[in-house]
């Protein structure tokens, strides 16, 4: 008899009890519930919180608007509080929620695009610095539809929907799965069992036959206190069904004045639930009345236990209760499995590579199986677990991928791909563009709708479409870091893009969201220079332009490798090696750093052919008083010196740039080093920084292979056999050429 797939989750796994001292004794899943007004124990009469429940989630103290509702200044007492105690009391701790287009700090709404992005990257990083491991997170809350005002703003930071209409969503688990890939990843929604079921189910399963790596769907349970119990069932089997994967209860409420009629609900509603086999566990909103956000959901009243309550307890202690099984024993996850296609479409006869990413917790992977519906396409014992597959027949395809570890044990995950009559994937003309090199936008790959492109043309003389995207097959001949150069035209300020890869380990963004300028017609082309916030490595690699924000033309991309900068001259902004929290946009008419905030630094590659003292001249804008930035240089050996602070006037807006001269305190050594910025107080812009030489000390000491002539002079050209006490001029011939400089002795 065929295993029930969520079975194989639990096989050769010891069965840890999820509880510290609650309610449930049941090893496979807990019985938990939610912070009272921002503390642990309820008081009031109510017993101790860890007399009743097993799990703990903060109702509002880990959301992020809680935590960082002034910018850079984190407070996470209150989350603290709960995940101590989870400690303390040896139960489970559910993070909620790192991402939510509700509750998040009132200061994004001012950001752009790209600077959200910096700022939510951020958030995940203080909380992973908070909290080095995690046993549950819902990573994103409550996305299906426009059920949160601040869901668009959301998703545009994260990419927007891209091509599968989710990549947002994707990008998101992607950044909690890198922090903490051990922990349980979970999305969350509300109205998922009556109201939104069917979104809910495509939501969630396109994340999961993407690859993205996300373990189980959450169910908020606001939406069932007046449900029958067969529609419940048949909603959570309808789910269990089209998903196959884990679930919890989250967030279950039952919002009824009357004692007997909430008692008979939980009775229906809660051992539905409980013992589906595929219920990793379930949390209650709430249980004191008049302390959560609807008004009758409380089981206890003035700190009498209500009916519903008792039966609670009751239920908790049957053999039914007891013994029912789920998918994560001790609320641990040991396998993490996720079926990465390289495409949810391909054509009929064409080679679609898949990926099967997998990493057991304490285990040893012996082999994995890759099945098409009932077909063996590869058994792969060794990583990187890429398989390819041909499809001889079109129709909707059941991806399988089972993990055999040296215990015995087996894990399964699914995914599924779309095969489609049509034409064969390849580049364009069946030519692999170089990088460095440009790449015509209308040139992108052949293929598919769906596969290479969509929404798109070949037209150059029509608009980008929002949500278009293109796909570029292009092979890196070095590694490195490059920046691109965009040629657009807009009669509009509203268009944006971005560049990404749909790789196997990770949805990478190259660059941050670009806003186009108004160039003033659709004809006036402006080159707009954009770094790339990753290094490229050599080889085959699938660029996608997804289009953030149509409205405007877009002609071409060249990419060039990030130069050293040789100075004195001039240093681009966006020519930066390194940073952390830049934003670039277009700006007097190029590219600039733009509205910066205070700790944020960019560092540059560069080569002072002559040493000696400088003035920075810093092409700079602000609309505010009082905002700097330090320049530093770091030496070849690493030390660091203070070059200087530039105090940015106000120049009436962002728009009007003017040039800020400071003298550099400190002489400068020729030679290749780097130059760091580091904003000391924000609201600025920046576009570029020139370093203009005002007393040369000369060039860097050639080697004695390259000088084949040497001369000393006094200050006022009279020749010396040999140097003096005092200032002297030393002249040598490198390889033909004539190179002077000042020597002191």
């Amino acid at each position: 008899m065929k295993k029930n797939l969520l079975a194989t989750l639990f096989l050769g796994v010891v069965a840890m009890s999820a509880s510290g001292q609650g309610l449930s004794g049941n090893p496979y899943k807990f019985l938990g519930n939610i912070t009272t007004r921002g503390n642990v124990d309820a008081g009031g009469g109510v017993p101790q919180y860890y007399q009743l429940w097993n799990q703990i989630t903060c109702e509002n103290e880990s959301k992020w608007a809680s935590v960082e509702g002034s910018r850079g200044n984190f407070n996470w007492s209150g989350a603290d509080r709960a995940f101590n105690y989870a400690k303390q009391h040896d139960f489970t701790y559910k993070f909620h929620a790192l991402v939510w287009g509700s509750q998040y700090p009132s200061w994004l709404d001012n950001l752009s695009a790209g600077e959200r992005l910096s700022a939510m990257t951020n958030w995940f990083d203080h909380a992973k610095a908070q909290y080095e491991e995690l046993p549950m997170i819902d990573v994103v809350n409550e996305a299906v539809g426009n059920h949160q005002a601040g869901n668009p703003m959301i998703k545009e930071t994260l990419g927007g929907g891209g091509k599968t209409g989710y990549d947002w969503l994707i990008k998101a688990f992607e950044m909690a799965y890198e922090r903490w890939p051990n922990a349980i990843l979970i999305y969350n929604d509300y109205n998922s069992i009556q109201w939104d079921i069917d979104k809910y189910i495509d939501l969630v399963r396109t994340l999961r036959d993407a690859g993205a790596p996300i373990d189980a769907y959450g169910n908020q349970s606001h939406d069932v206190t007046n449900i029958s119990e067969n529609n419940l069932r048949n909603a959570l089997k309808k789910q269990q069904d089209a998903l196959q994967m884990p679930m919890f209860v989250t967030e279950l409420d039952i919002d009824i004045s009357n004692d007997a009629q909430q008692k008979a609900q939980y009775e229906r509603v809660l051992p539905a639930m409980w013992e589906a086999p595929y219920c990793a566990g379930v949390t209650l909103w709430g249980y004191v009345h008049g302390a959560t956000w609807v008004d009758n959901s409380g089981l206890y009243r003035n700190g009498t236990e209500r009916p519903a309550m008792t039966w609670i307890k009751q239920y908790m202690q049957t053999d039914a209760a007891k013994n029912a099984v789920g998918p994560f024993p001790g609320t641990k996850k040991e396998a993490s499995v996720y079926i990465r296609p390289a495409a949810l479409k391909v054509a009929k006869d064409d080679v679609l590579p898949i990926k099967v990413r997998a990493r057991m917790a304490t285990k040893t992977i012996e082999k994995i199986d890759l099945y098409a519906d009932d077909e063996l396409v590869a058994t792969m014992t060794e990583e990187p677990y890429i398989a390819e597959y041909m499809a001889s027949t079109v129709g909707q395809k059941t991806l399988k991928a089972v993990v055999t570890t040296t215990d015995g044990s087996t894990y399964e995950r699914l995914s599924r791909i779309q095969v489609t009559r049509g034409t064969l994937r390849s580049p364009y003309n069946g030519v692999v563009a170089e990088v460095p090199g440009t790449i015509n936008v209308d040139e992108y790959d052949e293929g598919l709708s769906g596969v290479a492109y969509s929404n798109a043309t070949r037209s150059t003389t029509t608009a980008m479409k929002n949500g278009q995207w293109m796909e570029y097959t292009v092979d890196v001949k070095e590694d490195g870091l490059y920046s691109v150069e965009a040629e657009v035209a807009s009669t509009t300020a509203d268009g944006m893009f971005h560049l990404s890869e749909y790789g196997f380990d990770n949805l990478t963004f190259y660059t941050n969201i670009t806003k186009v300028p108004n160039t003033g017609s659709s004809s006036a082309f402006q080159t707009l220079r954009i770094p790339m916030t990753e290094p490229l490595t050599a080889g085959r690699h699938v660029f996608c332009l997804n289009i953030d924000k149509g409205g405007f033309f877009i002609k071409s991309l060249a990419f060039k490798k990030v130069p050293t900068v040789e100075l004195p001259g001039t240093l681009e902004v966006e020519d930066l090696v390194e940073g952390e929290g830049a934003d670039f946009a277009s700006g007097n008419g190029g590219t600039v750093l733009s509205n910066t905030t205070a700790g944020e630094w960019m560092e540059y590659n560069v080569d002072f052919k002559e040493g000696g003292k400088y003035t920075l001249e810093a092409t700079v804008s602000s609309a505010v008083d009082n905002s700097a930035f330090k320049v530093f240089l770091i030496e070849a050996d690493g030390n660091e010196k203070s070059l200087c602070t530039v105090n940015v006037p106000n120049t009436g807006s962002l728009e009007n740039y003017e040039v800020k001269s400071v003298k550099i305190r400190n002489g400068i050594k020729a030679g290749k080093q780097k130059i760091r910025v580091v904003i000391n107080t924000g609201g600025c812009n920046i576009d570029k920084l020139q370093f203009v030489c005002t007393e040369s000390t000369g060039i860097v000491m050639a080697t004695d292979d390259e000088v084949t002539e040497t001369q000393w002079f006094t200050p006022d050209g009279r020749k010396l056999s040999a140097p003096q006490k005092g200032i002297n001029l030393e002249r040598v011939v490198v390889n033909g050429s004539v190179k002077t400089r000042k020597v002191i002795r």
